[in-house]
């Protein structure tokens, strides 16, 4: 059976955090675009990980999750190859998964300052 019930990029970006969460993601931000013109999306979702390993293993659990959940599949994910930092694109919603030392040199939230920020807590 086809899952025909529409979402919101707001509950794909949560699913997303909670797929995150699940393979022990730190850090996990969602930021509003939607009052930016020239956006390339309405919401960013960002992580990281302290390994490359386990940044692959955040973009596998991401997939599986989105797909099982919302039957979404991911448009384009790029970044697998050397997994430093993975972009994965759902056309509303890109998710940005990184290597701890990668999120710090490129500060991406900061690009965004202005954006409202959402923090995702879990319990470990």
């Amino acid at each position: 059976m086809i899952n025909m019930a529409k979402f919101t990029e707001t509950e794909l970006a949560d699913l997303i955090a909670e797929a995150i969460s699940d393979k022990k993601g730190k850090n996990i931000v969602s930021l509003d675009l939607t009052g930016f013109d020239g956006a390339i999306c309405n919401r960013f979702v960002v992580c990281n990980a302290d390994s490359t390993t386990q940044v692959a293993a955040i973009a596998a659990g991401i997939e599986e999750k989105v797909f099982e959940k919302l039957g979404e599949k991911v448009w384009r994910i790029e970044g697998q190859q050397t997994a430093l930092w993975i972009a994965m694109d759902y056309v509303d919603v890109v998710v940005h998964i990184f290597l701890t030392e990668l999120r710090e040199f490129y500060k991406l939230e900061e690009l965004w300052a202005d954006a409202p920020m959402k923090r995702y807590e879990y319990e470990e």
